[in-house]
């Protein structure tokens, strides 16, 4: 039986289609993918990461944005939603309506159960095209973990992950510091199942 191919949309089709939807879509090379809801932790630490970062980057030349802000990857035919967004600078958009970002110098994903392979491989892959980049931090709503990557000078990535409510993270891009005891206030994890019984 022969399969039916999806229609190959244009990025101007997709952004038609997008501004007037009433639920987010990402798309990757002529396909568009819905976007689905976020469970209650991942909504903690997204609006902790906000409010914490807001907190320090006021009255300085940075802004941060929420999952509602649009990324361009240009170079890889990209446009999706990060969890937390900052620019530094003068933030450049893709045209006048001003919802979709080109040059983000710092971008949070949340990890959940579905994204967390695709945050750390392919999608993190399309990032580092962008040359604004500068940090990309992955937080977990599975676990106290979150994961640092800052872009050295040479190009490389360099990892500084952290893992107790202890810990704090350094955003040196932006100059802020990210206690995990802040990120997740309020999150309550699931207790550990035992293992079955034999």
């Amino acid at each position: 039986m022969p399969t039916l191919s999806k229609p190959y949309l244009t990025p101007e089709q997709y952004l038609a289609i997008e501004r007037k939807a009433e639920f987010k879509s990402e798309y990757y090379q002529g396909e568009m993918f819905a976007i689905s809801g976020a469970r209650e932790a991942h909504n903690l630490i997204a609006v902790n990461a906000v409010a914490s970062l807001h907190q320090q980057l006021r009255g300085r030349p940075c802004e941060a944005y929420s999952n509602d802000m649009r990324v361009r990857v240009t170079s890889e035919d990209l446009y999706t939603y990060p969890d937390l967004i900052i620019v530094c600078g003068e933030p450049k958009f893709l045209d006048n309506t001003f919802d979709t970002l080109l040059n983000p110098t710092v971008i949070v994903e949340i990890l959940s159960e579905s994204t967390e392979a695709y945050d750390r491989g392919q999608k993190f892959k399309l990032y580092r095209s962008l040359d604004s980049l500068a940090e990309y931090l992955l937080i977990s709503s599975q676990q106290v973990s979150a994961e640092l990557f800052t872009r050295q000078s040479d190009g490389l990535w360099l990892l500084n992950a952290k893992s107790s409510l202890e810990d704090s993270l350094e955003l040196h891009s932006v100059d802020c510091r990210l206690r995990l005891a802040d990120l997740y206030e309020k999150v309550a994890f699931p207790a550990p199942q035992p293992p079955a019984a034999a």
